[in-house]
């Protein structure tokens, strides 16, 4: 069983190679909810350039998407935030009663008795199966070029490369530009050339840079915060740099 960050599909099957009798489960749920409150069963092989689904709530919970309008998203595709009610629901965040009020709040779409739910801030649709997939978080979603652009695309773009093992994007919004950071064998000028056979220009990283290693948090979460402060300064981190891989 995984959970945490969207598990790289060139990494499950390195597992499900050497281990080809194990039963692979991927779970979804943020801490606020203690902590998974969706699971997908993964019954067949996915190509690199598949999205593992986070499949269906726990019976004890409640997984559902909310357009911007607080309307319920029940079709195929249609991308929603998900949000959770469910006997596992934290109480709130200690001593911030505001930040507790945004997000633990009244679910929009029972008007008959209190229940509260949680708003995960993350991005998902269904799929043709009426499994949850999640997309991306909402504050990973910018506009280019007058476009929506969800960073998450992008990444999972890089990943699909032969030669990437990780990567993340960050979005520098004074210089107005997505910056990847990835970590692999791949030379720089390679990975600019492959994303552009599968992704739109409006798409394109504006700078890209092989890491030794990608930073984690210590819920050992990709720390997406340490990269951009390590990019806005000067975008210098590429593969000739001193700062290779410093945090």
């Amino acid at each position: 069983m995984f959970s945490g960050e969207v598990m790289p599909i060139r990494q499950l099957n390195v597992w499900q190679k050497f281990l080809p009798h194990a039963r692979y489960i991927n779970l979804y749920g943020p801490t606020e909810i203690t902590c998974n409150c969706t699971y997908y069963v993964l019954d067949r092989s996915f190509e690199k350039n598949e999205i593992i689904p986070i499949g269906r709530p726990f019976p004890n919970e409640r997984v559902f998407l909310l357009d911007e309008n607080d309307r319920p998203v029940t079709d195929a595709g249609i991308e929603g935030e998900i949000c959770v009610c469910g006997t596992a629901l934290a109480l709130g965040y200690w001593n911030d009663p505001e930040r507790t009020a945004q997000v633990f709040v009244q679910n929009p779409l029972n008007k008959a008795f209190p229940e509260r739910m949680y708003r995960t801030g993350d991005l998902g649709a269904y799929d043709a199966d009426g499994n949850l997939v999640y997309h991306t978080r909402k504050d990973f979603q910018i506009k280019q070029m007058g476009q929506r652009i969800e960073l998450g695309e992008i990444e999972a773009a890089a990943m699909a490369l032969d030669g990437v093992s990780r990567a993340a994007c960050v979005y520098d919004p004074a210089k107005k530009k997505i910056l990847l950071f990835y970590t692999g064998e791949k030379e720089e000028s390679t990975v600019k050339k492959e994303l552009g056979v599968n992704l739109p220009p409006y798409m394109m990283p504006g700078k890209t840079a092989r890491m030794d290693f990608l930073p984690m948090n210590k819920n050992g979460k990709i720390d997406r915060g340490a990269l951009l402060s390590m990019a806005v300064p000067d975008f210098s981190c590429g593969a000739d740099s001193h700062d290779k891989g410093r945090v």
